[in-house]
């Protein structure tokens, strides 16, 4: 594709860059590549990129970044200049990255790196249509998604064969359930996760998005989202507390089913091998449809980076099949390469069979600057009338002056 074209182009960037980002290496020395990664994946990620630097020369630097401390390194770094050569982006953070202009422009670079294509990964967040003006400032990295988990021996015992399939199902699941007793629950409810009640509204039929691009949460099928949200508080089926933790409560059966990733499957597997087979995971119960969050990272280049051919080869890398499960292997996160998805030793586990089908029903949360601000008002206003009683309807009058006020 353009292979001429593209290694001028590249080779052009590369000495506009060179005089105002991150100092390169010297002519004939291989380049060090200073990386910020994601939560505590540091060691990990450091292992995985280990054949990388075999293969190249190339070193890699890894510094974890706790999630909660994202936007403070993120704006030191635009403030200063300096920042890392790449960068694992969460897809909830996505838009505040490119807002920034942090992210190197890699459509230059993507020609002579097959393993890059568009096509080879997940439809949704194919390089290219995550980002603004054509540009593809970012690919992607692993993929996540949410399922229902549910203890199947809880189920069994309160007479449910199989896992709720639509709404009415599962408010009925729970409402079973949390007639076992005392702290005795039929579903759980975080009250920090935003993309639930987005989740919701998808399976409404609705969208948060309008035509014009922005947000909106005044729209029939968000308020259904909100009934069905508030209906488990109101007949106490969900906890309250705001500490509960929901990995425990799953393990000790006082919430059996809950929304969550697959980040939780890991936990109960180190936490309670004693449940191996009385646990499982589906897709989420549906209304018009059963559509979920579509989560991961992606990986981006510092725009003033000195060692960008390095940073799109280590970005190569990455993105081989090999690589993608290989680092599921040792950390548990879902390729977006579609042939990794697609793998023979992916396919045989029932629960990674699971993600692979709620993959081709997920949807992207708005990538849209102000979306941080509005999900915190919007999770803010429905513990408002959850938590503290206060009208659904004047609570959600002021909410959508809100996103509006927001997005002026």
């Amino acid at each position: 594709m353009r292979k001429l074209v593209t290694m001028a182009a590249t080779v052009a960037l590369l000495a506009g860059l060179a005089a105002c980002g991150n100092s390169s290496e010297p002519s004939g020395t291989p380049a060090s590549l200073k990386v910020w990664v994601m939560g505590d994946d540091g060691k990990n990620f450091t292992n995985l990129t280990a054949d990388f630097t075999k293969e190249t020369g190339i070193k890699v630097e890894v510094d974890a970044i706790p999630w909660a401390n994202v936007n403070e390194k993120l704006t030191t770094a635009v403030a200063s200049g300096q920042g890392p050569d790449v960068m694992q982006i969460g897809l909830s953070l996505l838009s505040t990255f490119q807002a920034s202009g942090a992210l190197l422009d890699l459509s230059p670079s993507l020609g002579a790196h097959p393993n890059l294509k568009g096509d080879n990964f997940l439809d949704a967040v194919a390089p290219g249509k995550l980002n603004p003006q054509g540009k593809v400032l970012s690919v992607p990295w692993i993929s996540d998604t949410r399922v229902l988990f549910y203890r199947k021996d809880l189920l069994s015992e309160a007479g449910f064969a199989q896992p709720p399939k639509t709404w009415t199902e599962l408010h009925a699941y729970a409402t079973k359930l949390a007639s076992r007793g005392k702290d005795k629950y039929g579903y759980y409810i975080p009250q920090w996760d935003a993309p639930l009640p987005i989740q919701f509204t998808w399976q409404a039929g609705g969208d948060v998005v309008d035509k014009s691009g922005k947000v909106t949460l005044d729209t029939p099928e968000f308020r259904k989202a909100v009934d069905f949200y508030t209906s488990f508080y109101r007949q106490k089926l969900v906890p309250t507390a705001a500490d509960f933790d929901q990995a425990q409560g799953f393990i000790s059966g006082a919430a059996p089913m809950l929304i969550s990733g697959p980040y939780l499957a890991k936990t109960i597997k180190d936490q309670a091998p004693e449940l191996n087979g009385k646990w499982a995971v589906t897709t989420l119960p549906a209304d018009k449809s059963g559509t979920a969050l579509f989560a991961g990272s992606n990986m981006g280049v510092w725009h003033k980076t000195g060692n960008a051919e390095a940073a799109v080869k280590l970005l190569d890398y990455l993105s081989k099949p090999a690589t993608q499960l290989k680092w599921y292997q040792i950390n548990n996160e879902l390729p977006t390469v579609k042939s990794a998805l697609s793998d023979p030793a992916l396919a045989a586990d029932p629960n990674v069979q699971v993600y692979v089908k709620q993959l081709q029903d997920a949807k992207l949360l708005p990538v849209v600057p102000a979306w941080d601000k509005i999900s915190s008002k919007m999770l803010d206003s429905l513990n408002n009338m959850v938590l503290k009683g206060a009208d659904q309807t004047s609570t959600l009058t002021q909410l959508n002056a809100d996103v509006a006020s927001l997005q002026k």
